[in-house]
């Protein structure tokens, strides 16, 4: 971070030019955008100057009492920040300047060994000035751009030694002018009680711990009419004070759950007080691309870039295992080989985890990338174990499995009577002929992708994204019906190689890696584009309703031939099409990929009612990150593509299809 004077600061304040730094080495600055809503975090810093550290009494734990570490990760995301670097025992921006420096014991405990010299006093009143001189530089600024601005100055409190209960959060209102903010203020503290905590009931209440009495308001309200300042304490619950140690998943969603009740305020804010009606909590945000974000989303697309898994899990022999399962050993269970690894698993984790994380200040955007690298590192799991028995639990941690729902779902479907027009859909065109209509559609819809053949396949058809072109492989040993080539249009060409080349487009590279849950979600819309295309059979339903009672028996018994015999009895297939399905369970040693094409349909038909889902065809996009990706969508940091297939429910789908997928619904 680069280092500014306070002239320097001001400069570039004044000029309105976006700008991190460190000022005059005490406090840190970050303007992101010039947006009316800043966040401080006054006493997040414990340093002290040399001189002044050989002279106090007291540990680092026993100032953690009085000072507020990690508030300035709770501010993290917002656009405008400013953050205390130095302890408040050495000047205390809530105080007066003339006070500031006059702390003599802290819980009865004498802090000085010696008292301070007026020319040590002077020096920690310096830092004190230059805060006050940015920070006045700063809302100056904002309220001639804006009409009003909120400020939220974040604290925090120890609890253990106050013999009641108490709030998480504590808004204090002794110098807000209620009459005139109070609607905010109540907002605000709603906001903060919506916040989940792990194994922590969360509250929110005005004035019940502190009635803030701060400086920080004080000063504001003496020179600034158009402000509005909200000192707001949070209740210790995310540290140990006795040690002096972080509890990190509790501040993580303390961070991600302030920043949701700061970008809501703030809207709410700008509505009512700023007269912009249409202000919603994203543009609450800065619209430009976090320059760390970009540098790190660069190195993990770099490590994770061409990391394909089916091609390493699809059997090399699945022909000739075909013909001696058939040939009548009826135990028989299939030996299948693969593909060997050509990567080295423990130099990929070890340059997946040697990435700068903590760099990224957003806390959503920070866990995002986790996750994605969690995400990329079960996948080398999985590889590594190909033909195992430990496969089947890699598989689990990656994929998950069907629950009791799903399983009951897929065997309403099985009961189903068979329909005239799936039993008159006979193979009629071969894969040479497929190919050719597939590279055809394909053009047509400017998709630049290769349709290939391959022998290799436990499915019909699979995408492989690789380095170059993505390419639609196609079952050689396979004939096609005319509507499955409109199926294998909608779900192959329509969704996966479409979200494939967006991801290739967005600003952001991850799209086109794949995020925690991206499987599901890209079967989910897939199914979802032959339904309201009107390709989807009851032939198709019955067999993703199959593939998840193979992935329950698969988990369950474990036994290739206990399989088979489930999908011949149950599931009405016949020898062949229940090998195939088997195949596809228990290749690698058991993948339970296969049941998410059926769930994941189920989820995006009910979301489907009441959101939008482009945000979901960015590119290897996840349900779980829909808010995330509508968030960066109306930053300008990802663009929503338009759908090149039907995706609005039940528009094009068969009446009798429409109503058994309704029933699965209810």
């Amino acid at each position: 971070m680069q280092t500014l004077s306070l002239t320097e600061s001001i400069a570039r304040i004044e000029a309105a030019i976006p700008f991190t730094a460190v000022v005059e080495g005490s406090l840190e600055i970050k303007v992101d955008a010039y947006l009316p809503v800043v966040a401080t975090a006054i006493h997040a810093g414990g340093r002290l100057r040399r001189e002044l550290a050989d002279n106090c009494l007291l540990s680092d734990q026993e100032r953690y009492f009085e000072e507020d570490p990690a508030t300035d990760q709770f501010i993290s995301s917002q656009p405008i920040t400013l953050v205390g670097r130095d302890s408040r025992f050495e000047y205390d921006l809530n105080r007066p300047r003339a006070l500031s420096t006059y702390y003599k014991s802290a819980w009865s405990k004498q802090v000085w060994r010696r008292a301070l010299s007026d020319k040590q006093r002077a020096a920690s009143q310096n830092k004190h000035l230059t805060f006050y001189r940015l920070y006045d530089a700063l809302i100056q600024k904002l309220e001639s751009l804006h009409r009003n601005v909120l400020v939220y100055d974040i604290h925090s409190y120890n609890y253990r030694r106050i013999d009641r209960p108490t709030p998480v959060f504590n808004v204090g209102t002794a110098q807000i002018d209620m009459e005139r903010w109070g609607s905010v203020v109540q907002r605000f503290c709603r906001e903060l009680g919506r916040i989940q905590l792990p194994d922590v009931e969360v509250n929110a209440s005005l004035d019940e711990v502190f009635q803030g009495r701060g400086y920080l308001i004080a000063h504001t309200n003496a020179r600034f009419d158009r402000t509005l300042v909200l000192p707001t304490e949070v209740k210790k619950v995310y540290m140990d004070e006795e040690q002096g140690s972080l509890f990190p998943l509790v501040v993580q969603s303390l961070s991600m759950g302030m920043k949701e009740a700061f970008t809501q305020t703030a809207a709410y804010f700008d509505q009512r007080h700023n007269k912009r009606v249409k202000a919603n909590k994203h543009q609450m945000l800065s619209q430009v691309i976090d320059p760390d974000v970009l540098e790190l989303d660069r190195q993990l697309a770099a490590i994770g870039k061409g990391l394909e898994t089916l091609p390493y899990l699809n059997p090399l022999n699945t022909e000739q295992e075909r013909r001696r399962y058939r040939s009548g050993c009826a135990r028989y269970s299939p030996r299948f080989r693969y593909k060997p690894l050509t990567m080295d698993p423990f130099l990929f984790k070890e340059k997946l985890y040697q990435l700068p994380f903590e760099r990224i200040s957003d806390p959503a955007i920070r866990d995002l990338y986790q996750g994605i690298a969690d995400n990329l590192s079960r996948r080398v799991d999985m590889l590594t174990s190909v033909g195992s028995e430990e496969f089947r639990y890699a598989s689990l941690r990656y994929y998950g499995r069907p629950d009791l729902e799903a399983v009951q779902k897929a065997r309403f479907l099985l009961q189903a009577a068979p329909l005239p027009t799936d039993e008159q859909n006979k193979p009629a065109v071969s894969a040479e002929q497929a190919v050719h209509r597939l590279q055809l559609c394909a053009d047509g819809w400017g998709l630049s992708c290769r349709v290939q053949l391959s022998s290799r396949l436990a499915a019909k058809a699979m995408v492989v994204s690789g380095k170059g072109k993505p390419s639609l492989l196609i079952n050689k040993n396979r004939s096609y019906t005319d509507r499955e080539l409109s199926a294998l249009e909608l779900h192959e060409l329509g969704i996966h190689v479409a979200t494939t080349l967006n991801g290739r487009r967005q600003p952001l590279q991850v799209l086109n890696l794949g995020l925690p849950g991206a499987n599901q979600t890209q079967e989910g819309l897939a199914i979802m584009a032959e339904y309201c295309g009107g390709t989807l059979t009851l032939e198709r339903l019955k067999t993703l309703a199959s593939r998840v009672l193979a992935v329950d028996s698969m988990l369950v018994d474990n036994n290739f031939e206990m399989t088979m015999q489930m999908l011949v009895d149950e599931a009405r297939l016949n020898q062949d099409s229940a090998f195939d399905v088997a195949v596809r369970v228990y290749r690698a040693g058991g993948l339970t990929k296969d049941y998410q094409y059926l769930t994941g349909f189920l989820k995006i038909l009910e979301l489907a009612d009441n959101r939008s889902l482009a945000p979901l065809l960015a590119g290897k996009a996840s349900l779980e990150n829909l808010d995330l990706l509508e968030e960066l969508c109306q930053r300008c940091w990802l663009t929503a593509p338009a759908s090149l297939v039907a995706l609005k429910a039940e528009k094009g789908a068969d009446p009798i299809i429409q109503y058994l997928v309704r029933s699965l619904r209810h």
